[in-house]
């Protein structure tokens, strides 16, 4: 670093100009460097050791692939080195030599310019994105788009129900076509080639024909939505009506609605069940009967049982029946001549 800043005053250099945007690197070293980065940086720390170093005059490199070796050619084609490749495969490899055009190594690494140069980058495409939109905004509306439209729906049908409205402009003709995005876009376009009509000519006649194609598309259902675009010669859309809040709205709103209707839900009648109703009740009673069946056969049980008890019961006392009848009358008489002999 001390080196640096000693030749950049022996060469009258301000290091501070230099911290700026500038990349001291090609595309193609930057390009190679993307390809490998954690390789790339290893082989930018020997270069740069390597030009630290004034004793040093001669860098060399183990061998390695074509493609390695290109980053290494570019490198230090970038840092004001010759190289060589030395000796066949496999063992080619690469030689660097310090040269009197050598100053200094850059003040930026390989990694910072890649960041500056994506940063640039995105700024660019920023930039030309929104260069792209102003553009788009100021290009006149020539067409037609329908979004979601019928199933099956095809050209012929469309010209036969169009027909009314895009007849009534003698000087434009109109292409149908279906997109990729399975949308149908309705282009004007000059009727012969020998009519000439300006692009804000062309976008006055289709605003005045948007009411009636609107109309159309909704009583005859033929997409969910249409609303006015700008088209190129291949079809792009540059510009669609939802882009423009200004005149967002209207008929594609009301076609879109038309295009799909709402049904009402169906109201039941006064004491009548819905299906949910009926299937709830049926369940209930099928429950209702196999809980009842069950209980039944547990019961059936339960009288079997109790009448085995009793049968068994009613064995012993038939089996214990003629004592009791003799007993009896022997104790009848006994209590017969008690009462005699009281008398």
């Amino acid at each position: 670093m001390l080196r640096n800043q000693k030749l950049a005053q022996a060469l009258n250099i301000d290091p501070e100009a230099h911290k700026d945007d500038h990349i001291p690197y090609a595309n193609e070293t930057l390009k190679l460097f993307r390809e490998s980065v954690k390789w790339a940086q290893v082989q930018e720390r020997e270069f740069r050791v390597f030009a630290a170093d004034p004793a040093e005059k001669r860098l060399r490199f183990k061998p390695m692939p074509t493609h390695q070796r290109a980053f290494v050619h570019a490198l230090a084609e970038d840092f004001g080195f010759d190289s060589e490749s030395m000796d066949p495969e496999p063992h080619r490899h690469v030689a660097v030599f310090k040269t009197p055009r050598f100053v200094m190594a850059p003040m930026k690494t390989l990694a910072e310019c890649v960041r500056i140069r994506t940063s640039a980058e995105a700024a660019s495409m920023t930039v030309t994105e929104t260069q792209r939109k102003l553009q788009a905004s100021n290009e006149n509306y020539n067409g037609f788009l329908l979004s979601h439209p019928r199933f099956g729906l095809t050209i012929e049908e469309m010209r036969s129900d169009f027909a009314s409205s895009l007849e009534s402009t003698p000087g434009l003709a109109y292409d149908i076509s279906f997109l990729p995005s399975e949308e149908i876009v309705i282009k004007a376009k000059p009727a012969t080639s020998s009519t000439v009509i300006s692009p804000s000519a062309v976008e006055a006649t289709i605003k005045t024909l948007k009411a009636p194609i609107a109309a159309t598309t909704s009583s005859k259902r033929l997409a969910a939505s249409i609303q006015l675009c700008a088209l190129d010669q291949s079809l792009n859309i540059l510009r669609r009506e939802v882009d423009d809040p200004a005149l967002n709205g209207g008929w594609s709103q009301v076609a879109a609605k038309a295009a799909a209707p709402r049904t009402a839900p169906r109201q039941n009648a006064v004491g009548e069940k819905s299906v949910y109703t009926v299937l709830g009740s049926k369940l209930r009673e099928a429950k209702k009967k196999k809980e009842e069946m069950k209980k039944a056969q547990e019961e059936v049980v339960d009288d079997w049982e109790e009448e085995m008890r009793k049968e068994e019961a009613a064995e012993e006392d038939a089996k214990l029946g003629p004592q009791t009848d003799v007993a009896s009358p022997s104790a009848d008489n006994g209590e017969q001549i008690g009462i005699a002999s009281q008398q």
